[in-house]
């Protein structure tokens, strides 16, 4: 079975395992320059340094379709910058995952593949995929809609050791960002993170930092630029998150469901 996912951030890369692992291939899309903040745990990565391992799992860059093709079949999860899902047309996946995560459709529909099955909200299950899982956390995280949609969007992260809205560090002007730290680094609050146009981003409090935008990168003021984790365990930065993990069992729930259905 082939699957294309689009979006290869660090939920997408969850998904990407627990498919992976239960002996599915898999091709993944995103953008020619990822934005990705858990970089370490983010196959995302492949694209800008031409492969990435999370949790022994190797993911290549493919020029095109026909190679992803290739590499998929040879054990190796594929990565194409392709924002688009353009492959599509030519792989003629089995299934189709649209994990972008942009709180909205960005125009997958229920007629791409067989199976099609969205990650967040922005769509409704038998409307423009067969299936919707929920990412929000809480009691129904993970859990697979067969019709309606999952919980919108709060704006407001989930709460991690009692900390919610704290754990994200923002890009505090529009400019080039300049990492003063590492993902892993155990930081305090008021610790600079990076600074973006001669301004710091601080941390808001203490922990580990766990996710971080690369070096160069173009942001604009209030964007999303890094997460600590208030847990403070080093190794949460070089594993996929029980977030991920579990948005990925759901994933893997539908398209299991729906090919027992096709078939």
């Amino acid at each position: 079975m082939l699957v294309v996912i689009r979006g290869a951030g660090d939920i997408a890369t969850g998904i990407a395992l627990r498919l992976f692992r239960s002996g599915i291939k898999i091709v993944m899309t995103d953008l020619p320059q990822p934005t990705s903040i858990r970089r370490t745990v983010c196959f995302s990565e492949a694209i800008r340094h031409g492969s990435a391992t999370v949790e022994g799992v190797e993911a290549v860059l493919a020029k095109d379709a026909a190679e992803a093709k290739t590499l998929a079949e040879s054990g190796r999860v594929a990565v194409l910058a392709d924002p688009q899902a353009d492959c599509v047309r030519e792989l003629k996946p089995d299934a189709l995952v649209d994990a972008i995560l942009a709180k909205k459709n960005l125009g997958t529909r229920i007629t791409d593949a067989p199976v099609v099955v969205a990650v967040g909200p922005g769509f409704t299950a038998g409307a423009d995929c067969h299936a919707a899982v929920e990412t929000m956390r809480g009691h129904t995280l993970g859990r697979v809609l067969y019709e309606g949609s999952p919980l919108p969007n709060t704006g407001v992260p989930g709460v991690i050791a009692g900390y919610a809205a704290e754990r994200v560090l923002r890009a505090p002007a529009a400019g080039v960002f300049e990492p003063k730290l590492e993902i892993g680094a155990q930081v305090k609050k008021g610790d600079v993170a990076a600074v973006v146009d001669g301004k710091p981003m601080l941390c808001s409090i203490d922990g580990c930092l766990r996710g971080l935008m690369q070096e160069g990168a173009v942001v604009f003021e209030g964007m999303k630029c890094g997460d600590v984790d208030p847990r403070g365990i080093p190794d949460n930065c070089t594993t996929a998150s029980d977030k991920a993990i579990a948005v990925g069992g759901g994933v893997l729930e539908a398209i299991l469901h729906f090919t027992h259905v096709i078939r």
